[in-house]
């Protein structure tokens, strides 16, 4: 015990202006860079086979459909397992939650990529493996989405939450910009998916040793700030009572809640919307990228803003009308034709505002629903979103799908 007290102090890393009482510690970096890759990791393990689609279906003998669900079934795990997933994080701590959460996304990349071995195969059910691996990555989704603003509460100080919070969660749809172009830059026919299907492994194997490894504690032995002292001081169960008569969180998980639900439609079905309009499978994902990539940007800068202005809600209003203009332009003029130029601007404005209110408005369902616990918090919101983004994904006439695939 007196060598670990020792070498956590020997880890500390007192700072210019940091209050007496308090220490930050170089681990925090780690720990973060370990959420991280794993968060980026499960994303895409999510749409591993949506931007090759076809190719999937033709390889495993099955309809779009059912390729279809093997993304879908992230949203429906998520909806009773992210209720089991915020209990755990906020009764259980971080450090068992990000450990599980590790072993759970790397065996069922495992799992999905025994398809590919001839000894194991299954014939014509080798998409079982496929399902059973989706949904072990499915369940392996809540726990590490709900963790980033868990972890900057308790490792960094304030004056560093936001920013933290923003690596952490922006690190999914980074993932998810990995896999649109992964994907079909791995698979040119159908005999290549077993390649893939290895490739992805890879990520999730060095994530799970990272975790295991790297995270020790689920909490530093001394708090980085007042606010990391007094983490949790309320109960699960007093916690969601206490979310549910606050209007103000309300508002905002309604608010937050029903854009991730429109950033899951617009990831997983632009390719359907647009292609009855005439335009392009490249252009499709063209878009998605302009609004990951601007979407990165903007977070960045809006998390290094907020951290130094605290100005949360000012940020989170301003964004939040911007994004709804953003939308609306969108849904105007994704139903022209030979709108190529303005589609990709207006994709580029509607990631670069919608992604980067979205750590900043988790931070801000935290402070606003003190004391209730980061996971309790954030976990609700995600939920919410879960449900919004499975019940419109799964509504397939309004997104004039049947236009689609009648070519």
């Amino acid at each position: 015990m007196d060598v670990e007290v020792a070498a956590s102090r020997a880890e500390a890393a007192p700072q210019k202006g940091q209050p007496s009482g308090f220490q930050l510690y170089r681990r925090r970096w780690l720990v973060l860079a370990a959420a991280c890759l794993l968060n980026c990791s499960n994303a895409m393990l999510w749409l591993t086979f949506a931007p090759v689609a076809d190719k999937t279906a033709e390889h495993f003998r099955i309809s779009l459909d059912t390729v279809n669900w093997l993304s879908l079934v992230y949203l429906v795990i998520s909806v009773p397992f992210g209720l089991v997933a915020i209990w755990m994080l906020d009764t259980i701590g971080l450090k068992c939650v990000v450990i599980l959460c590790a072993w759970l996304n790397m065996v069922g990349s495992i799992v999905r990529a025994f398809s590919a071995i001839d000894v194991l195969s299954l014939g014509s059910l080798n998409v079982v493996y496929l399902l059973v691996g989706q949904c072990l990555c499915a369940m392996a989704q809540p726990l590490i989405v709900f963790a980033p603003t868990k972890l900057a509460a308790l490792w960094f100080p304030d004056h560093q939450r936001a920013t933290a919070n923003m690596i952490g969660s922006m690190s999914n749809p980074l993932g998810l910009l990995i896999s649109n172009l992964l994907s079909p830059a791995l698979v040119h026919e159908e005999k290549e998916i077993p390649l893939m299907l290895g490739v992805y492994v890879g990520p999730a194997v060095l994530a799970c040793v990272l975790a295991t490894v790297g995270i020790r504690k689920k909490e530093p032995p001394t708090p980085p700030s007042a606010s990391a002292s007094q983490s949790n001081s309320q109960s699960v169960f007093a916690g969601l009572k206490m979310l549910l008569q606050n209007k103000s969180y309300l508002v905002l998980a309604v608010c937050v809640g029903g854009g991730v639900a429109l950033f899951t439609c617009y990831t997983a079905l632009l390719e359907q919307i647009l292609c009855v309009m005439g335009y392009s499978d490249f252009f499709a994902g063209l878009c998605v990228a302009l609004f990951t990539v601007c979407g990165l940007i903007g977070a960045f800068f809006l998390g290094l803003y907020v951290d130094r202005t605290k100005k949360f809600i000012e940020s989170t209003k301003i964004g939040f009308c911007l994004t709804a203009l953003a939308s609306i332009a969108f849904a105007v003029v994704s139903r022209l034709r030979n709108q190529a130029y303005l589609l990709a601007a207006i994709s580029s404005v509607f990631g670069f505002f919608g992604f980067a209110i979205y750590p900043v408005a988790m931070e801000l369902a935290v402070e606003c629903s003190y004391p209730v616990g980061e996971g309790t918090s954030s976990g609700l919101i995600f939920v919410a979103s879960s449900i919004t983004g499975a019940s419109r994904t799964l509504q397939p006439d309004s997104l004039f799908l049947r236009g689609c695939f009648s070519h």
